[in-house]
């Protein structure tokens, strides 16, 4: 029997809700063994970050090496690169390895607002790693961002930003809708041959750390286990709805506690 493996590439969050910690997390709650290559240090908790510590692009890179060379990676998830050199690490690598899947997940902004790439990293992001990327998982204000265009205020302006992400070199797009109004959050996956709404019902709870990392991470997951794309987002939306709804079943730190990774165990 082959054991489903996954890669993060992402940073470290030292309160544990977030990047790193809920990839690996994430990938054990649903069945896949988890490898990490870690692109910074953030001194960080519930309320908010107070420090980032970036890894050496050459040792970003050999992490990565040292886990192809050694591991049978099924899917790929990349979430905070902070700095144009982690980009252009990350970029060389996955030219080398060639994974099957590469789920990207372009975290600009933390829960708590504290802004986690740099300026000059965003184009580098467009022209480098998008076109390498199976699927992105922006959310509306990253969407925005990464367009140089303002908030999605209709469906047909998600679906037309979509259109134009994927212009940019990925053959699918996952805009989410955690940010929008209304009693249902709706993410919306586009590719070519059409645009498909994910609903689900909007969870009132202020403990929604690590919610976007989490749902690539299980996204990334599924495609290790070899599901096809539509069926991988839609299993993932389901895990991470069930993980916001049982988010308050903890009391962690003060301010946007995490969510329930493990609720359907404990």
């Amino acid at each position: 029997m082959t054991t489903p493996i996954a890669l993060t590439i992402a940073g470290s969050d030292s309160s544990g809700g977030a990047g790193i910690q809920a990839d690996l997390k994430t990938f054990a709650a649903l069945g896949v063994y988890g490898a990490s290559a870690i692109t910074a240090l953030t001194a960080q908790n519930t309320q908010g970050v107070s420090g980032i510590h970036l890894v050496p692009p050459e040792f970003l890179r050999a992490q990565i090496d040292a886990v192809f060379s050694d591991l049978s990676v099924g899917a790929v998830k990349i979430g905070m690169v902070a700095e144009l050199a982690s980009i252009e690490a990350i970029a060389t690598v996955l030219k080398q390895w060639s994974p099957r899947h590469v789920v990207l997940d372009p975290v600009m902004v933390a829960t708590s607002g504290d802004r986690l790439l740099a300026a000059d990293a965003i184009q580098a992001l467009r022209k480098t790693l998008i076109p390498r990327a199976s699927l992105i998982t922006p959310n509306l204000p990253e969407a925005a961002a990464l367009l140089d265009a303002p908030l999605a205020s209709s469906e047909a302006d998600i679906e037309s930003q979509g259109r134009r992400l994927l212009a940019l070199g990925c053959p699918a797009v996952l805009i989410k809708g955690g940010h929008g109004q209304g009693s249902e959050s709706i993410d919306y996956l586009v590719r070519a041959s059409g645009t498909i709404a994910l609903n689900a019902a909007r969870i009132a709870t202020q403990n929604t750390h690590g919610t976007g990392c989490s749902l690539s991470s299980a996204i990334a997951a599924e495609l290790a286990k070899g599901v096809e794309l539509e069926a991988a987002v839609r299993s993932a939306k389901a895990f991470v709805s069930g993980a916001i709804a049982a988010a308050d079943r903890f009391t962690v730190g003060q301010g946007h506690g995490p969510i329930h990774h493990f609720h359907r165990f404990y």
